[in-house]
């Protein structure tokens, strides 16, 4: 529910206001349609499945689920490694030289990270690696403890795991921290902090807020990480079930956290979300709508 809602808020923002949208801001409109198409396409199954306390369907809704964690997990996992990316590259460069970033490019960046994270959806299905059910037995996933009995799993689980997860995660990283170092050495510049330029200010926030929905998505989905390469080299008898368990119901929380980032950090993302509260009759008293303490482009990340 909070995953619905929330992404629903963040597109609808966008929806409303796309003429402001910056080009960088389309991949947070990306990540939205991530874990919104994650919440609608594999909650409903799992949640019914864990009231029947047993897997609903046969193998075929059970691909079908894997395929779709499968896809957009990548999916947001590329999409914030593209955000720590661009971000680095607009702090680092001139003015003129960051609004090259346009929104072709964008939209041609965004085409690419869906299909790659196709790509590696559809592998198993065309013999590389495997899909199967979760230990615990109420999801499915890539069949982790397949896999050290079989060198064709094996492969797909390193291919895999470099990547789409070491090499992503290093270097939204290895990103932030030359924005950090950036901004470090900018406000060492300024001695005094009432001289610091808004732009400044802005930038820093904006930083931060991505900082977050970064560590957001890699705290949530490292537990399950590590229970699922238990798996890979040890029996999955050797867990307890709600060993296995919890660590995915926390990685499947990923989904609802990022439009409260965008709700605590963008006071234009709180107006809208309370004229939506008022246009919905959800009783929520009138306010002035002036936003021009916020540039517009940060409605909730900007370049």
């Amino acid at each position: 529910i909070l995953t619905i809602f929330g992404n629903s808020a963040v597109l609808a923002t966008a929806v409303k206001r796309s003429s402001l949208l910056k080009s960088p801001e389309l991949l947070t409109v990306n990540l939205a349609v991530a874990d919104i198409g994650m919440a609608l396409s594999m909650y409903p199954l799992a949640i019914t499945s864990a009231w029947n306390h047993a897997w609903l369907g046969g193998d075929a809704s059970c691909i079908y689920y894997a395929l779709m964690g499968f896809l957009f997990g990548v999916c947001s996992m590329m999409t914030l490694c593209a955000m720590a990316v661009i971000r680095f590259l607009v702090t680092n460069s001139s003015k003129s030289n960051s609004n090259k970033i346009t929104k072709n490019t964008v939209c041609i960046l965004i085409a690419f990270i869906w299909l790659y994270s196709l790509l590696w959806a559809i592998l198993p299905l065309l013999g590389w690696g495997y899909y199967g059910p979760e230990p615990f037995g109420i999801s499915c996933t890539i069949a982790w403890s397949k896999f050290h009995n079989s060198s064709n799993g094996f492969s797909f689980i390193l291919s895999m795991f470099l990547l789409c997860t070491v090499l992503p995660a290093l270097t939204i990283v290895a990103c932030y921290l030359g924005i950090a170092w950036k901004v470090h050495k900018a406000y060492q510049e300024v001695q005094n902090i009432d001289r610091i330029p808004n732009a400044a200010k802005l930038e820093k926030k904006l930083t931060l807020m991505a900082v977050l929905i970064s560590v957001g998505f890699l705290s949530s989905w490292t537990p399950y990480a590590a229970a699922s390469f238990w798996s890979i080299f040890n029996s999955s008898d050797s867990l307890q079930p709600v060993v296995t368990l919890l660590p995915c119901l926390f990685a499947k929380s990923s989904t609802a956290y990022n439009p409260f980032i965008y709700y605590i950090f963008s006071k234009t993302f709180r107006c809208e979300v309370k004229k939506l509260q008022c246009c919905c009759g959800w009783g929520v008293h009138s306010f002035s709508s002036d936003t021009s303490a916020e540039h517009p482009a940060s409605i909730m990340w900007s370049g």
